[in-house]
């Protein structure tokens, strides 16, 4: 499919969750969780079939490591990604929806085990659902990878912010949430958890390898 395609899907889909994040974050209270959570499934049955509905570079990792991207998407995906969430915080920040202050978090330590953990378990559900012979074709792979930030952001978002995702991180410092002194403990805790998480799948599952000629076919198709 034709990668502008792709990268226009990625672009929308990861303005509307980070957006979606930064009014729920202002408005939705406790239930902040389940709206992100919600915004995230929409999006990935909306486009996840034009583009793989990453909306994460963390994700991306995970999808190229594991043999279902081709590399010369990779870049243009994060990029798409990261512009998506840099507009979002642009316009929230325009709307007067941006916090007085930085959300509160734990120590540099606690942030990088709670971002590298649901980060693992997001882009490791991806794998099994959206990525698998066994999965493919099912109904369910939107739900079961919005709730996974359902749980992480209920779980972890006191400890950490509960992004999981390196554009949701950047897109949240841009419109205040998060502080910016803080980007190297999510960007290194989820792309390690993006490749750690492809590293395992393949290791527990060695017959869902990829050829370079079955992805090419499937890039095609």
């Amino acid at each position: 499919m034709d990668l502008q395609r792709k990268l226009t899907v990625e672009f929308i889909g990861t303005f509307f969750f980070v957006f979606a994040i930064g009014l729920a974050v202002a408005n939705a209270g406790t239930l902040a969780p389940l709206a992100i959570g919600s915004a995230l499934m929409v999006m990935i049955f909306a486009g996840g079939h034009v583009s793989g509905g990453h909306y994460n570079p963390a994700v991306s990792t995970a999808v190229l490591l594991r043999g279902k991207m081709a590399s010369n998407e990779y870049l243009p995906y994060i990029a798409a990604q990261i512009l998506g969430a840099l507009l979002a915080a642009g316009v929230i920040s325009a709307l007067g929806y941006s916090p007085a202050s930085v959300a509160h978090v734990a120590s540099a330590g606690k942030m990088l085990v709670v971002e590298f953990v649901f980060t693992f378990g997001l882009a490791w559900t991806v794998l099994n659902v959206a990525t698998t012979r066994g999965t493919e074709g099912n109904s369910f792979y939107g739900l079961a990878i919005g709730f996974v930030v359902v749980v992480g952001a209920f779980a972890a978002g006191p400890i950490s912010g509960g992004a999981f995702n390196p554009a949701v991180a950047i897109g949240a410092m841009a419109f205040g949430l998060f502080s910016w002194s803080n980007v190297w403990i999510y960007l290194i805790a989820e792309f390690l958890a993006g490749a750690v998480a492809a590293w395992i799948f393949l290791y527990t599952q060695p017959g869902e390898k990829v050829s370079g000629d079955q992805l090419a076919a499937e890039t095609e198709s």
